[in-house]
Parts: C-alpha cells; sequence; structure tokens
C-alpha cells in the first residue's frame, strides 16, 4: 500500500499591531498552482486523547460585519454537511440547518428559512 503526503499552508500577514492584514492559502491537492486569498478562516483541530478542540479563528481586519453575518450562515450549513458525512444522523444535520436559518434569518440573510433535505 502506498502513502503520499498531503500538505495544506497558511500564511498570514500581520500589521504592525499584530492583526492580519492578509491571509492566503494553498494545498498541494489544490487547482490553483499559486496561494489563494481568504478573508477569513476557523481551523479546529481534535485530540481524541484529551478530549479537547484547539481553534485558530482569524479575520483580515478590514472584513465587514455583513461578510463575517454571511460567512458564519455559510459555516453553519457547511458544519450540518459535514457532521452528516461523519455521522450519518439526518436529525441532529437537520437541527443545525436549521439553526443556521434561524441565524439567517435573525439578520436579514435570507428572508424566509428554507428547509433543507440531508445529504
Amino acid at each position: 500500500m502506498m502513502t503520499r503526503t498531503a500538505e495544506i499552508k497558511l500564511t498570514v500577514e500581520l500589521d504592525s499591531e499584530n492583526l492580519p492584514s492578509s491571509i492566503l492559502w494553498h494545498a498541494t491537492d489544490a487547482e490553483a498552482d499559486e496561494p489563494m486569498p481568504c478573508q477569513s478562516m476557523m481551523l479546529s483541530l481534535w485530540d481524541s486523547e484529551k478530549k479537547t478542540t484547539a481553534a485558530i479563528d482569524l479575520w483580515i481586519k478590514d472584513m465587514t460585519v455583513d461578510d463575517m453575518n454571511m460567512y458564519f450562515y455559510q459555516v453553519f450549513h457547511k458544519m450540518a454537511d459535514t457532521y452528516l458525512r461523519a455521522t450519518q444522523n439526518e436529525a441532529v444535520a437537520s437541527s443545525i440547518h436549521e439553526f443556521g436559518n434561524g441565524f439567517g434569518d435573525s439578520l436579514g440573510l435570507i428572508s424566509a428559512p428554507e428547509p433543507r433535505e440531508a445529504n
């Protein structure tokens, strides 16, 4: 059995006050040959031995609140999809989607929560 290594590289440019002014990412398996910019990232790392999550949450200093709201709305739905793929628990995944829709509705990001089918 042959194994291989893939790498994900994050580069964070900081201003004089150590606030992120630029975030670039690149993965060895990505379609793009060059690092791609992003405005926000959340990296969660699970330690099964300690049963704890370490997290790195960064966003560039000029990211707008509107963009942050939309980012979180989409992350909630992405988390639900990932949870479903990992656990096959459709009821809980649907609950997470419902929460995401309530979040989006409360911020005016969506006009009315749409029921989502579990994939």
